[in-house]
């Protein structure tokens, strides 16, 4: 008997897509090019129904046709290593898969490629991790309508559920399903910052402890905020170490890793011309934590001037919520700016209320008010900007007071708080209506004669009196 479908890569990622599509039904040949890492793995899952193949010749002559081979190996050149492979073995029409962190350039040109030899390539991004992959993630396909039609009823039935509707839907064609997977990373990293800045505000102005902290997070879990960060952080502030008697985020070492999707996302809006701050920050945020011995000794060299803030706790509290809140939103809604934009560039036909919809499980980034982006862009599929939506309109008007005290008290106190600067400085630019901008127009023409355009005629122009008046 054929089987419905291959993957190739048996880290943790790809054993656990594998037995997640096993478990509902599907017939799976596993291949890994060291064997006994594909063999470990069906020594532990004896009662999956997996079958093992040990070299590429026997993993495609195992497959049904149209054959669908599903890749979960390390992005870059292996994966370009496996598709040179599969190429003789593999007939016109079969489907080659990427479900892992590729770059979406990458898989725009693997796709191209592969279509001009008569092969199928989809480029699909995949949220929530080792748990997300075993048993349901968000899952972000771009390639071919054609190809997606085979793969749906798997995608669908592997991926997370909210509401009963799967947390996948076709993105579009190319390199769209790992561009949106990009972004949504990206907004993971602003999400985590903002969550760590509250944090850092709670701890050091309000005095809370890693007990109390944990009970406000929970108790944020149950509103607006409700969120698998948050949840997860409130359980993160009670967990004890294991090597120690200290809480365990009290022996964890500020230099904060990364693997660059969130670079990614930055140069892409600065590529695209995209205010993306609130991500931008985060990124610099883990830059500048990582130079920790820097730090250590700027600490006892640099002078520090900062005012003691005596707050309210509870006051102090709830303003740090609404803070986060509308920051959260204004990172949300930066990043679909971005999605829109790259959708003109690319020529994608994007689909922002399924998108928010596959964001809602699985992912990281889960989020309640998710719910809140799909009905915003249901209402108005060209909405430019979600702060422009009347839901998210009433958020800013219930926040934005907050959200100003809170960057206040944060400089004063000397603690960084580059999200939520960000957050305030985009709202601020946004909406205003008279830049300091023009101010740097007219120097760029000053010296170099780059023109300016007029608030009061059309056309560009240059002045050519710059400093004879002086």
């Amino acid at each position: 008997m054929k089987k419905n479908i291959g993957v190739i890569g048996m880290a943790v990622m790809g054993k656990n897509l594998a037995l997640n599509i096993a478990d509902h039904g599907y017939s799976v040949v596993i291949y890994n090019r060291t064997t006994d890492v594909m063999q470990e793995v069906l020594n532990e899952n004896p009662n999956s129904g997996l079958v093992g193949a040990k070299t590429l010749e026997e993993f495609v002559s195992e497959l049904e046709l149209p054959r669908k081979i599903i890749l979960m190996v390390k992005a870059g050149k292996p994966v370009d290593a496996i598709l040179e492979q599969l190429i003789p073995l593999i007939d016109k029409g079969d489907i080659v898969v990427d479900a892992g962190n590729s770059f979406y350039l990458d898989t725009i040109r693997r796709e191209k490629y592969y279509r001009d030899l008569g092969f199928n390539f989809v480029g699909m991004g995949v949220s929530g991790g080792e748990e997300g992959a075993r048993f349901g993630p968000a899952i972000m396909p771009g390639g071919s309508l054609e190809a997606h039609a085979h793969l749906k009823p798997i995608l669908e039935a592997i991926s997370a559920k909210v509401d009963g509707e799967p947390c996948t839907t076709y993105i579009g064609t190319d390199g769209a399903g790992h561009y949106v997977k990009m972004v949504h990373n990206g907004i993971e990293y602003g999400d985590m910052e903002l969550i760590s800045e509250a944090y850092h505000l709670l701890k050091d102005v309000a005095g809370l402890t890693n007990k109390e902290l944990a009970e406000v997070f929970t108790e944020w879990n149950k509103g607006d905020l409700n969120s698998y960060l948050i949840e997860i952080t409130s359980h993160i502030f009670n967990t004890k170490d294991d090597l120690s008697d200290s809480d365990i985020i009290d022996v964890i070492k500020d230099n904060a890793g990364q693997k660059g999707t969130g670079i990614w996302t930055t140069k892409e809006s600065m590529d695209l011309g995209v205010h993306t701050s609130v991500i931008t920050s985060a990124v610099f945020a883990r830059f500048i934590s990582a130079r920790r011995n820097e730090r250590l000794h700027a600490k006892k060299v640099l002078p520090i001037s900062t005012i003691k803030m005596d707050v309210n706790r509870t006051d102090f509290i709830e303003k740090v919520r609404l803070a986060l809140y509308l920051s959260k939103i204004v990172s949300y809604a930066q990043g679909f700016v971005l999605l829109a934009e790259a959708a003109k560039h690319y020529n994608w036909s994007l689909d922002f209320k399924s998108i928010s919809k596959i964001f809602r499980g699985g992912c990281i980034i889960r989020a309640q008010f998710l719910n809140r982006i799909a009905e915003a862009y249901e209402k108005n599929p060209n909405l430019e900007n979600l702060l422009l939506d009347d839901y998210f309109m009433d958020i800013v008007k219930k926040g934005l007071s907050a959200l100003r005290e809170i960057n206040s008290i944060a400089i004063l106190s000397g603690i960084p708080v580059p999200a939520l600067n960000s957050a305030i400085s985009y709202y601020d630019a946004y909406r205003s209506d008279s830049l300091s901008t023009n101010l740097v127009q007219a120097q760029r023409d000053y010296f170099g004669a780059h023109t300016y355009e007029r608030l009061d005629r059309d056309g560009s122009f240059h002045f050519e009196s710059w400093g004879k008046d002086v």
